[in-house]
């Protein structure tokens, strides 16, 4: 299992969604939610298993296909 550090936040990205419309794969290596799993010493605003939503683009891929790595501030939300 991999351990956060500083202000990092590891997060496990939602599953793609599946609907009738067929998207370019592309499109669906952009999800953006997902839950916390891990958190630094330094993160306040978040606690393992929130939901979130992060700013795209900022995430860091992980070699497991499902975890990224964001830093606190790229986190946009959390749902209640």
């Amino acid at each position: 299992m991999l351990k956060a550090i500083a202000d990092r936040i590891i997060v496990r990205l939602d599953a793609a969604e599946t609907s009738a419309v067929i998207m370019p794969e592309n499109v669906l290596k952009t999800r953006h939610q997902g839950i916390v799993e891990s958190t630094g010493p330094s993160v306040i605003g978040v606690h393992t298993g929130d939901h979130i939503v992060f700013h795209r683009f900022d995430e860091l891929e992980l070699p497991q296909k499902d975890l990224v790595v964001i830093k606190e501030s790229s986190v946009l939300a959390k749902y209640e």
